[in-house]
């Protein structure tokens, strides 16, 4: 037999790979040092471990160390002979706990059935928490000012009473390290398609207006690497994100924008994009998914920007304005709390036969112009601010300056709110999916807060009072019609 050297059992030289067949562990256990393969005697006697195919029964009392491999700190209490509170792991099972209430937690309920049949990342045999406790435990503390994983931890720590009554947490709360790797591996498109079905009633609510437009996560950038960018589709009057995509980081927003519309529904629907999204292919995809375009138009398309303006130019150098052209005027007497008073002019054309007979762009119908005054005295607007567009639809100045309108609700209602109350260009969260799913909980907790109405404030006081006020967060989890 090999030599070997025994010595006392030292918690440094413990490794896990090196005895994977140890059957327990205790405050004498001898461990072999050796520059040779390692080999521990078969006999067990006085504190020795025995290696092989025959083991003794571990006794009721002793715990092995693997069992706990998620949190360093339960390793160690183990190796040092401290009793740990947390039992034994199991396998997660997504079931309810007998004592939630369905008339208290119907959204809760929900989630947890939508969630039933998406993929868990994780190894089977290396679970100690339940998926949905995890996901339940991350959208609650991003609505509850929780910005990162360490925040998300200590918001499950102040709140285990409250969340003990709806989830069953079998491996205690998870850390933050765990919270950190499970939800960076979550596939993102399962991920946003189980919270979309959890939100199915609203989405039956969904106006006639789609808005696509990107953002970049400047918190996610690192070293040479480009930060993360996201392409999200907004439903303006829901207040509501449909979907996002990331970009590749050697390509732009024209070829995430088809993989985008891809995955959404857009049967009668306006989808409106800035200039970067006027593209022939773009345009057939919408209307190959049965909705409707209305795209900006600048000198990325200069022969498409040259004829618009050469067409408007046209109609209103006219003494009377033409019968084919619409007009509609929007003036905002009252002034703004920014300072200034706005006037906005619309104008549809029908598409002209030379263009229409080019075939260039599917489906189009007619071509529209935006004049916008902004001025802090209502007696003199000087200047005003021209855009172009093309239209899928009939030529209506009123249709056209709406979805004009609501387009910008995705820069107002959203991006600017995650740049300002949520903070997400200072997240440094960047690894796997991570960024990905945490920007997406983070547009999710955006719908919830604005679809409650039972508190006159703004989305950062309800972030802040949700922290504090079990009930209120009962009431942004149920603000919003959901999958029965």
């Amino acid at each position: 037999m090999p030599e070997t050297l025994f010595k006392p059992f030292d918690a440094a030289h413990v490794n896990r790979r090196s005895l994977p067949g140890a059957a327990s562990i205790g405050s004498c256990w001898p461990v072999v040092v050796s520059s040779r393969p390692v080999e521990i005697e078969p006999a067990r006697a006085n504190g020795v471990a025995t290696m092989g195919n025959e083991r003794e029964p571990r006794p009721s009392n002793e715990r092995h160390w693997e069992a706990y491999c998620d949190n360093k700190h339960d390793k160690m209490k183990v190796l040092s002979g401290d009793p740990l509170e947390t039992t034994a792991r199991r396998k997660t099972q997504v079931t309810t706990p007998a004592s939630l209430a369905v008339d208290d937690y119907p959204a809760i309920l929900s989630l947890v059935r939508c969630f039933e049949e998406i993929e868990d990342p994780r190894v089977n045999r290396r679970r100690a928490h339940n998926l949905i406790d995890i996901i339940v435990i991350g959208i609650c503390a991003v609505i509850c000012n929780a910005d990162g994983w360490a925040d998300m931890r200590t918001w499950a720590e102040t709140h285990r009473q409250w969340l003990e009554k709806f989830l069953q947490l079998p491996g205690g709360l998870p850390s933050r390290d765990t919270l950190r790797r499970t939800l960076s591996r979550l596939d993102p498109q399962a991920f946003q398609q189980a919270f979309l079905k959890w939100l199915k009633g609203l989405r039956k609510q969904l106006g006639n207006v789609i808005a696509i437009d990107g953002k970049a996560l400047r918190g996610s950038k690192v070293g040479g690497v480009k930060p993360l960018h996201i392409v999200s589709a907004w439903a303006s009057d829901q207040h509501l994100t449909l979907g996002q995509t990331t970009i590749d980081t050697k390509s732009n927003e024209i070829t995430a924008i088809p993989k985008l519309l891809e995955s959404l529904s857009l049967s009668g629907a306006i989808v409106t994009i800035d200039a970067m999204g006027c593209q022939r292919d773009i345009a057939a995809k919408i209307i190959q998914r049965k909705g409707h375009y209305c795209l900006a138009v600048k000198g990325n398309q200069d022969t498409l920007f040259k004829h618009l303006k050469d067409e408007f130019e046209k109609a209103m150098s006219l003494d009377r304005a033409p019968k084919r052209l619409s007009i509609h005027h929007v003036n905002d007497a009252q002034k703004k709390p920014h300072g200034r008073y706005e006037r906005r002019i619309y104008y549809t054309l029908p598409v002209s036969k030379s263009l229409k007979d080019s075939g260039d762009w599917k489906n189009l119908r007619s071509i529209g112009l935006t004049i916008t005054y902004r001025s802090d005295d209502p007696n003199d607007w000087g200047e005003g601010e021209v855009r172009y567009y093309i239209m899928s639809f009939g030529s209506d100045a009123e249709r056209f300056g709406s979805a004009v309108r609501q387009h910008w609700g995705i820069e107002n209602s959203l991006h600017w709110v995650m740049d300002v109350t949520f903070r997400e260009d200072e997240s440094r969260i960047r690894k796997d999916f991570g960024a990905e799913n945490v920007s997406w909980l983070r547009r999710l907790a955006v719908t919830l807060i604005k679809h409650n109405t039972t508190r006159k404030a703004s989305i950062r006081q309800k972030r802040l009072r949700a922290g504090y006020d079990f009930e209120f967060l009962l009431e942004i989890l149920n603000s919003v019609p959901v999958a029965n």
